[in-house]
């Protein structure tokens, strides 16, 4: 099943293929900025029962040196079953589109998978490799860390990019903060794909509930569906820590199954309700109890 970290860490090319420039830049290779870039079909299968898939396919357009196709794999944890499909995207994006070249770029959020990824995959004899698949990959080791705001307002994209690359960092608090700040001023329809994304690419970490907790309180001005749910999971979390705080002062005793079934609520208006009822209840059962 694909994960929402998966998704997020290939679609953001679709949505930014300027993107790919700045990461080659901080890969160390140079790649022309694009004057154009067009998503191509994804689907690599021939007339066999394999269905093969990269996840996004990007034909570049550079002014000077010509157009290039951009094959991009989101990998969450090492897959010996890459060692094949890998090679095998390439060598059928060559034959397909002839002259273009292909590049392959690998995007990673841990240390170990991103090693892994890098080592080139060579197919033939020891002495003799026929085929040497060389990926470029973008992952922790080697995207930057920016927590300077004015940084991240320069280039968004790669920002967001970034703190999905860097979820387990230990620094991944300042790294988000940082990317909230930035985007305080950005335009609404800048600002909304930019925060989708960035929960998506956090997937079910605990830097997810920071990014939920920032885009709560320092970007209201969200409109979008996942915002408003983002927003809506800032409140419920904060009601649920008045409710604790109300019980506790009123000395009603909770049981680990009663605090777990408050902290797990995102419904803000079963929340209000318990609130209430908070207020004048003596045990925890008539909080949760509808008619007393």
């Amino acid at each position: 099943m694909v994960s929402s970290p998966h998704e997020a860490m290939h679609r953001i090319f679709q949505e930014y293929p300027g993107l790919f420039s700045r990461v080659s830049e901080v890969l160390g290779v140079h790649i022309p900025p694009p004057t154009a870039a067009t998503v191509l079909p994804n689907d690599l299968t021939e007339n066999s029962p394999v269905e093969r898939r990269v996840d996004t396919l990007l034909r570049i357009d550079t002014q000077h040196d010509g157009p290039f196709l951009l094959a991009i794999e989101a990998q969450g944890k090492k897959d010996p079953r890459k060692t094949t499909s890998w090679p095998y995207y390439v060598s059928y994006l060559h034959n397909k589109y002839g002259a273009l070249p292909v590049l392959l770029l690998i995007v990673c959020q841990d240390h170990t998978t991103a090693q892994w990824a890098a080592t080139p995959i060579t197919i033939g004899l020891p002495q003799w490799p026929t085929l040497t698949l060389n990926p470029l990959v973008a992952g922790p080791h080697n995207m930057p860390v920016i927590t300077n705001v004015a940084e991240a307002r320069k280039d968004l994209a790669l920002a967001t990019l970034a703190a999905i690359t860097h979820a387990d960092n230990p620094d991944v608090g300042a790294i988000l903060k940082t990317l909230s700040a930035a985007l305080r001023e950005a335009p609404d329809n800048i600002a909304e794909p930019i925060a989708e994304l960035t929960a998506q690419g956090l997937g079910n970490r605990p830097a997810a509930q920071q990014w939920r907790n920032l885009v709560a309180v320092d970007t209201s001005f969200y409109k979008s569906f996942m915002s408003e749910e983002i927003r809506d999971e800032g409140r419920a979390q904060g009601q649920a820590g008045s409710l604790l705080l109300i019980l506790e002062a009123r000395g009603i005793t909770l049981t680990e199954e009663t605090r777990q079934k408050i902290t797990a609520c995102t419904e803000s208006s079963l929340l209000s309700q318990w609130l209430q009822r908070a207020a004048t209840a003596t045990t925890a059962e008539e909080v949760f109890t509808e008619n007393r």
